[in-house]
């Protein structure tokens, strides 16, 4: 499958993703790109989450997938049932770069004098179902947001094919990712093994 063929849904985590992170820079790249925004990036509900996502995801006019990070991955996984159910199953396929462990919210580091409790919004317990649709985790050996072990866990869990970057911090601009050609690459792949 071809991104033009497609509704590229960027769906950033817990802060959302500054100008220079990954996921800002593909949202102006790719042409058929839209960010999911939500109404509050640091005191995120699940419920609105997961609702703003299934939102996008009807107003779509191609197929969709999913392009997302951190927290937005939890979101995803919270929306997955929902989504499956969705008329003419409308989400191809989802991209999931360093899911954020909410079960374990309160170890997350501190992120611009904020910090976070996946109880309180509703996000954890994360949903372990397999998702309706082929799905890839990115997860790297060093995100202070999520071990690996957990990382590798999640994928299990929901079906996932799992791809392990080595040490990429959690893959933000904080880590040296707003560039992130590798990113692209496979997220190309991930596109051609959804097919046409």
């Amino acid at each position: 499958m071809k991104t033009a063929e497609a509704d590229i849904l960027i769906v950033p985590g817990w802060s959302s993703s500054g100008e220079d992170h990954w996921q800002s820079r593909w949202e102006r790249s790719l042409k058929t790109a839209r960010r999911v925004e939500q109404h509050d990036w640091y005191y995120p509900s699940k419920d609105a989450w997961v609702a703003r996502v299934v939102e996008e995801v009807v107003k779509s006019v191609r197929p969709v997938v999913l392009v997302a990070h951190s927290l937005g991955c939890i979101t995803v996984a919270h929306a997955a049932a929902k989504l499956g159910t969705l008329p003419g199953a409308p989400v191809r396929g989802a991209f999931l770069v360093a899911p954020a462990d909410a079960d374990n919210g309160a170890l997350w580091p501190v992120t611009q004098g904020q910090t976070f409790d996946g109880s309180e919004g509703g996000f954890a317990p994360i949903p372990r179902d397999p998702f309706p649709f082929p799905s890839t985790v990115i997860a790297s050996s060093n995100d202070p947001y999520c071990s690996l072990d957990r990382a590798r866990d999640l994928a299990l869990a929901w079906g996932s094919l799992i791809v392990e970057s080595g040490e990429l911090g959690h893959i933000n601009t904080s880590s040296g990712h707003g560039p992130w050609p590798d990113g692209l690459l496979a997220f190309g792949m991930f596109m051609q093994r959804l097919g046409s």
